[in-house]
């Protein structure tokens, strides 16, 4: 069956950068990433780093302002539930699910439409 059937919110193919916090053994690790598709309620990641399956993760995507305005900051939380190969050289694609949508994400997306 054809993935793009089973999704619940629309994908948008956005490159935007990410900085995703997550735990890793008694530490938290922080890494850079670049967003490939954003949803509502989820988004596509693509790093140098593998977080692992399952993951908990919190990030932060930094949406570039106009020449007249400041960036924009969205924030979320969810778990890591797929890692597949990505597009470049040693790196990963890191698809997180979020069980609230993204904060200040749903307005953004909706006036793309």
């Amino acid at each position: 069956m054809d993935k793009r059937q089973e999704r619940k919110f629309r994908r948008f193919d956005l490159e935007w950068l990410a900085h995703v916090k997550f735990p890793s053994g008694n530490a938290i690790a922080e890494v850079d990433a670049v967003t490939k598709n954003i949803s509502h309620c989820g988004l596509l990641l693509e790093s140098a780093c593998l977080i692992p399956c399952r993951s908990r993760v919190e990030f932060t995507i930094t949406v570039p302002g106009g020449s007249s305005s400041r960036p924009v900051k969205f924030t979320g939380v969810g778990a890591v539930v797929r890692i597949e190969p990505s597009e470049v050289a040693d790196g990963f694609g890191i698809a997180v699910s979020c069980g609230e949508p993204i904060s200040l994400m749903e307005h953004h997306l909706n006036a793309r439409d």
